[in-house]
């Protein structure tokens, strides 16, 4: 049986009231078994200087095996890829014990994922998902963990006054500083032989304060991004950064305290070992000729947010390319058929009878 539908969330204020159309969704189901979801989204990142692009970012252009575009890495190519799976599987149900999930997300590169939540969380979510397979691109590397995040904005006080008063008033943006500053020193816990593999890690990723020359500010706003490993969690990592804070607003008796305000927390995750899913690709791949290797990423990616759902997921085997999120995207189209064997035939190890 093959159901298909589209996923909606509630739309944008610009919008007005009522949903918009977030995801498209496709369910391929044969006898009772596991259900695993092939992921890929079908926005875009922003063009950049359209100048700047040897060929158009938009003209689908093939040059010497290579087709050019936004998004035909990430992951327009993907999208093809189990589309073209989804139809073989149709037509052999007899020969599948579970079933298999399309979903492509059209609102993935906005960071709202509102495809995947729509469907993992929203109305008529399903009650298992034993596996899901991000189409993100790449050949080389089978991404089964990342590092996770704990986003945090701080809204520093100081005391507006007059630049040119005869008094020293506490300006926020000195207060703002001596914050960043604190951050940039605080160490940040890494367990001894710990099996992940990367550091924890803490940026201040953008300062916003002040206006004109004539005004001392009375806040200064800054963004914090701490990328999280099993060694410091996010609980951990807001514990540290509120530490922090009071430690500077002690010395700045005279300003309101700093509000600290968490917009995002995403845990680390990396697939064990016994992992089947993970153990299926790779032995998939290693029996059309590659040579993938399992990795964590730095980055973290909507494999975290799955991870926070109790949801297994790998996050990036597929095409070979260049230019990712930058001018000239593009992917070698010889290797699509070959990342099309190695999802088909994992699919069909993981979905035989038991």
């Amino acid at each position: 049986m093959t159901r298909c539908w589209t996923a909606s969330a509630p739309g944008s204020a610009s919008e007005g009231p009522g949903r918009a159309t977030v995801a498209l969704v496709c369910e391929i189901t044969g006898q009772p078994g596991p259900r695993y979801v092939l992921d890929a989204c079908l926005d875009t990142a922003a063009f950049g200087d359209e100048a700047a692009w040897k060929h158009s970012p938009t003209s689908g252009l093939i040059d010497s095996g290579w087709l050019h575009g936004r998004g035909a890495s990430d992951s327009k190519a993907a999208v093809a890829i189990f589309a073209h799976i989804g139809a073989h599987l149709r037509e052999n149900t007899d020969r599948l014990h579970g079933s298999v999930v399309l979903l492509f997300d059209v609102d993935e590169h906005t960071g709202v994922f509102g495809g995947a939540k729509a469907y993992f969380e929203g109305p008529g979510a399903p009650e298992h998902v034993d596996g899901v397979m991000i189409g993100y691109p790449g050949l080389d590397h089978l991404v089964i963990g990342g590092r996770g995040v704990l986003r945090a904005r701080a809204h520093v006080h100081g005391v507006a006054s007059h630049s040119g008063g005869s008094r020293p008033t506490p300006s926020a943006i000195s207060k703002a500083t001596e914050l960043v500053q604190a951050l940039n020193e605080l160490p940040l816990p890494h367990a001894a032989g710990e099996a992940f593999p990367l550091p924890a890690k803490l940026t201040v990723t953008a300062i916003n304060g002040g206006e004109g020359f004539s005004t001392v500010p009375d806040l200064c706003s800054m963004n914090i991004d701490v990328r999280l490993t099993p060694a410091l969690d996010d609980a951990t990592a807001a514990n540290l950064l509120r530490s922090r804070v009071a430690e500077v607003d002690q010395r700045w008796k005279n300003t309101q305290p700093t509000q600290l305000e968490i917009t995002t927390r995403w845990p680390a995750f990396a697939l064990p070992d016994t992992s089947p899913m993970a153990a299926a690709l790779i032995g998939a791949a290693r029996e059309v000729g590659l040579a993938t290797k399992p990795k964590i990423a730095g980055p973290s990616n909507i494999g975290n947010y799955l991870a926070g759902l109790g949801i297994p997921a790998t996050a990036g085997f597929g095409v070979e390319y260049e230019g990712l999120h930058a001018t000239d995207e593009r992917i070698r189209i010889e290797s699509m058929p070959v990342v099309q064997a190695v999802y088909h035939q994992a699919l069909l190890e993981l979905l035989r009878p038991a």
